[in-house]
């Protein structure tokens, strides 16, 4: 099952992720943990290009295409053989990020990217995605509360992470199936409770697409 996060900044992807790993192999799941950009050698090193603050003369092309090549390097390196393999992939942002910051955020033609973003994947998409949804404001003033460092995504102008938060709304509009939205705002147990619920709610289905039965 390929299950993919979604949110603004500080909306606490990263820590729910570790969590809900650990808590899905404990329930004697094989389960792989991975992010975007990176999660592979080559993915890091684009991510530390993509994230370097004084990349400021970074254009949007260049930035997408950057993206993307991480993304493909991580689908073929690590998402398709741990599917392959019968596991659960956890993705700290996957394709959505491309359409909600690039297409929403940039304003990037939206067709164009579905194309650079299908080729880069294979067409591969998530069962399951999480958006875990905070105001701009907010996500924000964790990220500084919590000293995280600040790379060169995270700032941008306010107006920016507005469209990105639109985009996201409108994205998990379009697939509802697939997207489920938590208030991110609320403590941290509170919100990996839910993952856990929804997680046990759809893995038994999964489990009997994925066996035919």
């Amino acid at each position: 099952m390929f299950i993919t996060f979604e949110g603004p900044e500080g909306s606490g992807k990263s820590t729910q992720i570790k969590v809900l790993a650990a808590y899905l192999r404990e329930k004697g799941h094989a389960v792989v943990a991975t992010r975007e950009p990176g999660g592979t050698a080559i993915g890091d090193q684009i991510r530390a290009c993509l994230h370097d603050v004084n990349n400021t003369a970074m254009v949007a092309a260049a930035e997408i295409l950057l993206y993307s090549a991480s993304r493909a390097q991580l689908v073929a390196e690590v998402i398709r053989p741990a599917l392959a393999a019968g596991q659960i992939v956890l993705c700290d942002r996957y394709a959505d990020s491309t359409m909600a910051y690039q297409g929403y955020g940039r304003g990037l033609d939206k067709n164009e990217l579905a194309q650079i973003t299908r080729f880069a994947t294979g067409g591969l998409q998530p069962d399951l995605t999480f958006l875990l949804d905070i105001s701009v404001e907010r996500g924000l003033q964790r990220r500084q509360q919590n000293g995280q460092e600040m790379n060169r995504m995270d700032r941008q102008a306010v107006a920016f992470y507005e469209r990105v938060r639109q985009g996201y709304y409108e994205l998990a509009a379009a697939a509802p199936d697939r997207w489920a939205i938590l208030d991110g705002d609320r403590t941290a147990e509170i919100v990996q409770a839910d993952l856990r619920r929804i997680c046990d709610e759809r893995l038994p289905d999964w489990r009997k697409t994925s066996s035919g039965a």
